[in-house]
């Protein structure tokens, strides 16, 4: 149930004169005399008026992050190219249901944002805005979540390398103002299996942070890295989001599904 008040797909979480007819309860001074069933007034002597749930839409924002570390790895499958593959996949999902959408994108040409519309072509726009883009610097990504307005249903997609601990107060927010979020966050493959030959390892956002990734330190790699993306994900669901972790070789239809389907629970 959303909280929203113009008609649309999803139930709203106010009552109204809908068709769908919900329950009874006693009239009350001040109730519309139009919602009073007075068959049933004829068969008890009693006024009641009829509630029903409304429908209403959910606007719907899509967050992704654009800064250098999603270029990683230099390839077809880097995690930008996931990230927006998902993204367009949401809004074409959101945008059947007769829902707004609308998108943010933080990164080297700063912040880009298309506020939440319905018309036809508004996918086919957000995909154009996401292909026009390529990720770089290390703009911060917790004013685009920012844009969010209370109620919506937000999708955050990034790798959450950046300002983690403002985009974390973002998202809480946002979900203690009612909203709704889903966080989508990217991994390499490479970042979960690196390669068993020595490599020098270095921040595509702070080219002068290096670290020698060889035999000796790979194990204490994959320990620190699976445990900062268990702490992530905890966090998230703790404060409310649906947290999903999406690697860039993962099947993108599969992806998608596994994101939608809580939210159709």
């Amino acid at each position: 149930a959303v909280p929203g008040a113009m008609p649309g797909a999803h139930q709203s979480r106010q009552r109204g004169a809908s068709a769908e007819f919900t329950e009874y309860r006693p009239y009350r001074q001040g109730d519309d005399t139009r919602r009073i069933d007075w068959k049933l007034l004829a068969r008890s002597d009693r006024a009641y008026i009829r509630l029903a749930t409304d429908r209403a839409v959910l606007p719907t924002l899509l967050v992704v992050d654009a800064s250098m570390s999603m270029a990683f790895p230099a390839a077809a499958l880097s995690k930008w190219s996931v990230a927006r593959q998902v993204a367009v996949a949401l809004a074409a999902i959101a945008h059947a249901s007769g829902d707004p959408v609308g998108l943010a994108v933080s990164g080297a040409r700063g912040l880009v944002a298309l506020a939440p519309r319905t018309r036809r072509g508004v996918v086919g726009e957000i995909a154009r805005t996401l292909d026009a883009l390529a990720p770089g610097g290390a703009a911060p990504l917790a004013p685009a979540l920012a844009l969010a307005r209370p109620g919506q249903r937000v999708a955050l997609v990034s790798d959450l390398l950046g300002d983690a601990t403002e985009i974390a107060s973002a998202g809480a927010r946002h979900l203690a103002a009612g909203g709704e979020l889903f966080v989508i966050h990217v991994v390499a493959r490479e970042e979960l299996d690196p390669p068993a030959r020595g490599v020098l390892a270095t921040d595509p956002e702070r080219p002068s942070v290096r670290r020698a990734l060889v035999e000796q330190t790979r194990a204490d790699y994959l320990r620190a890295f699976g445990e900062w993306r268990e702490e992530m994900a905890r966090a998230w669901r703790a404060a409310g989001a649906v947290y999903s972790l999406v690697a860039t070789d993962d099947q993108i239809e599969r992806v998608v599904r596994r994101i939608v389907q809580p939210a159709r629970a």
